[in-house]
């Protein structure tokens, strides 16, 4: 195995009846990279996403995340990961600090490292005079913050990020993104899902899905020359122009 790699998967399909969701993947990411996964809705992220968090198991082919076989070890690669999602990331009845508590428990912290930890996230954020505020009662920008430490906190290898910033405004995207370079720079390799194109630019490489398949993997930079594209929106509607499947 390579050391290097955070993610390493080949042939890797799912199929439900006679309708294949994920078709033949394979791709490596490596330790500390940004790797932008993209894809219109139907393309099947989610359900490759799934499977690389231990969530679910494959109809055939392999995979590592963090080291760990995703067919046996889907225990220990939970142990591993981060998880957050645009859907549900938060507890909003529960306070700040309940969230963090909460989160970090089932990451498997003991109770001295959360409050270790907890004490340096809200130094960091600057979320002091917040940790016993409930959730639904702090700005959007602060609960996506608060949502990104949750789910690295425990210093995970991998962090998965399923359409983290939707739904928010294009200032707070930006400062989410300093903290996903941040995750980056501490060596957290960063696996994110998004609809918005010009985050893709922020990725050191992306992918492109199409009907289940890869269709385009490379930098950002790489793929515009590639297609003769000035951004990424650009390179994504020829890479997609032809699906069957999505939007």
């Amino acid at each position: 195995m390579n050391n290097n790699l955070a993610i390493s998967v080949r042939n890797l399909v799912k199929r439900f009846g006679n309708f294949t969701a994920v078709d033949n993947l394979s791709f490596d990411v490596r330790r500390g990279e940004i790797f932008g996964f993209l894809g219109a809705n139907g393309a099947g992220k989610t359900t490759a996403m799934r499977m690389l968090c231990g969530l679910s198991y494959p109809t055939s082919g392999s995979g590592t995340v963090a080291g760990f076989d995703i067919t046996t070890q889907a225990e220990d690669i939970k142990r591993h990961i981060g998880y957050m999602s645009q859907k549900f990331s938060l507890y909003e009845g529960l306070t700040v600090i309940e969230n963090l508590t909460l989160f970090s428990t089932i990451y498997g912290m003991s109770a001295k490292e959360i409050r270790i930890m907890s004490d340096e996230v809200f130094k960091a954020l600057g979320m002091e005079q917040m940790k016993n505020t409930l959730v639904k009662d702090i700005p959007t920008g602060w609960r996506q913050k608060l949502a990104f430490s949750a789910a690295t906190m425990h210093r995970p290898d991998v962090v998965f990020l399923d359409e983290p910033t939707g739904g928010v405004d294009p200032v707070t995207r930006r400062k989410f993104w300093e903290l996903i370079y941040q995750a980056s720079a501490q060596g957290i390799t960063v696996f994110v899902t998004t609809h918005y194109l010009d985050e893709a630019e922020y990725c050191n490489r992306i992918s492109i899905m199409v009907d289940g398949q890869i269709k385009a993997l490379d930098s950002p930079e790489n793929l515009k020359k590639e297609y003769e594209a000035v951004t990424m929106d650009e390179v994504f509607r020829l890479v997609a122009k032809d699906a069957k499947r999505g939007d």
